[in-house]
């Protein structure tokens, strides 16, 4: 060995014992504040991840850690875990629907509901006027029924479950026909053949990935078929020469052929879009009228409500669901249930949809719109932080995401964010470490900021973290 080598690995070994005691840092001003705020058994867990990091860093050779970043680092990590780790974020994206983010956005009405039930106690499965049991749907049933024609209703806690439910009652080891072109993957690897065979339903695939006709269920069909299964294509779109069996003609032949036919909207749409500007989505009640036994749908895409699955149709085909012991392990809770009401009460007026309901609202604002709200907080940002950052308003795209209204988007205006002094991605790693997290874009070598995607009272917040920003920067 060499005496070079000798000597660092002594200069390594000396860095090493010159490293914090646990001890000494519970004690070390730097942290004093935030020890006092955490059970001592947490603190001490942070510290000594403080201390392994210096640790390895040091034997790395990367940096001799002093006693004071090792404490400035242990405060950060305990700030993070006394902080909710499940807290509201700014969505800059310009994704409507983002599934990362929550998806739908409640409206205030919701909100309001959650929170007025959460005070204590609440009613929802008894029954108000008899003081007896009562089904937990009894609070959405109505609502349903008013808005889609929906004999029956019943709610899980998302349409995953749905699926599960609807197919391992309705067609327990028996054939479950599916076009090809229907055969959906979705995100967190949900496959529609998985789970087919999960809900102990043998599966038969007919037509092709483009074209499937009404001779293909007819050909089919066995003595052993229980159920035709229409899947709405949300997140994907196939264009050219192609074609798919409308829900009505499967429901013609199900009938004829004493079968269930039973339709997967997935969306959710509960009004034709049309009527805003926006392309077709199938709505859920024109599936009923045209003859589905069972429709079921996210709750959280452009419902606008919270993660859930609702299933709608047949009133003794749903009171069979209800008996099945799924049900229990898949049924929603008086939160869910409580801002699924409230978002529901909201299509009573289709036509304040636009000023009430979030999801739509955003996907109604004109480019006009939000190039205004673009603007303004582009001039505050350079008003505050025009230092160090330049804000300039692009044109752009939002998208609706969450598996809804596939392959469309819409013009929106971009604040996007250039600074000489920290690369796009530094920059938007700490707005999400900012408090609220704002989550942002980056493309064209810049910070994008989508307004479509934010309230006129998140420009305070983002602004305010910008300027934390350009402080760390010195």
């Amino acid at each position: 060995m060499s005496w070079s080598q000798s000597d660092n690995s002594t200069d390594d070994a000396s860095a090493l014992r010159r490293l914090p005691r646990v001890d000494d840092l519970l004690a070390h001003p730097l942290l004093a504040d935030v020890v006092r705020r955490a059970p001592r058994a947490v603190a001490v867990t942070a510290i000594r991840e403080a201390v392994a990091e210096a640790r390895e860093r040091t034997r790395a050779g990367q940096s001799s850690a002093d006693h004071d970043s090792v404490a400035r680092r242990a405060a950060e990590i305990l700030q993070e875990r006394l902080r909710a780790s499940l807290r509201r974020c700014i969505n800059a994206t310009g994704v409507i629907l983002h599934t990362g983010l929550g998806r739908a956005p409640f409206s205030a009405a919701a909100q309001s509901a959650v929170a007025e039930v959460t005070k204590g106690y609440s009613n929802v499965q008894a029954d108000i006027a008899t003081g007896q049991r009562a089904s937990r749907e009894a609070h959405v049933e109505w609502l349903l029924e008013q808005i889609c024609g929906a004999p029956a209703t019943v709610v899980v806690n998302n349409n995953a479950a749905a699926t599960v439910l609807v197919l391992n009652t309705l067609a327990p080891d028996r054939e479950v026909i599916i076009s090809r072109g229907e055969l959906i993957e979705i995100g967190g690897a949900f496959r529609l053949p998985d789970i087919i065979r999960l809900a102990r339903c043998r599966l038969v695939e007919v037509g092709c990935t483009n074209r499937t006709h009404l001779r293909d269920y007819e050909q089919a069909i066995t003595a052993d078929t229980a159920l035709l299964l229409s899947i709405h294509q949300s997140n994907y779109v196939i264009q050219g020469f192609a074609s798919q069996v409308d829900i009505r003609e499967i429901a013609r032949l199900a009938k004829s052929r004493n079968l269930v036919c039973a339709h997967d909207l997935g969306s959710g749409a509960l009004v034709d879009l049309r009527r805003f500007g926006l392309p077709y989505e199938p709505v859920v009640g024109e599936s009923l009228e045209g003859g589905a036994d069972v429709a079921f749908f996210s709750g959280d895409k452009l419902l606008g409500g919270p993660q859930c699955g609702v299933i709608v149709g047949d009133a003794d085909l749903l009171r069979s669901m209800r008996q099945n012991p799924l049900y229990r392990t898949f049924r929603v809770d008086k939160l869910a249930l409580a801002a699924l009401e409230s978002t529901l009460r909201l299509f009573l007026n289709v036509d304040a949809l636009p000023e009430t309901h979030r999801v739509i609202g955003m996907l109604t604002a004109s480019t006009e719109e939000v190039k205004t709200h673009a603007e303004g907080l582009a001039r505050r940002v350079s008003e505050r932080c025009g230092s160090w950052l330049r804000a300039d308003v692009r044109e752009g795209e939002s998208q609706v995401g969450g598996g809804s209204l596939a392959g469309h988007a819409l013009p929106t205006a971009l604040v996007a964010l250039v600074s000489d002094r920290i690369a796009p991605l530094d920059l938007a790693r700490r707005l999400r470490a900012g408090d609220p997290p704002v989550f942002s874009r980056v493309g064209d070598d810049a910070v994008l900021l989508d307004p479509r995607t934010m309230e006129a009272s998140d420009d305070a917040p983002l602004v305010h973290a910008l300027e934390q920003v350009g402080s760390s920067l010195g």
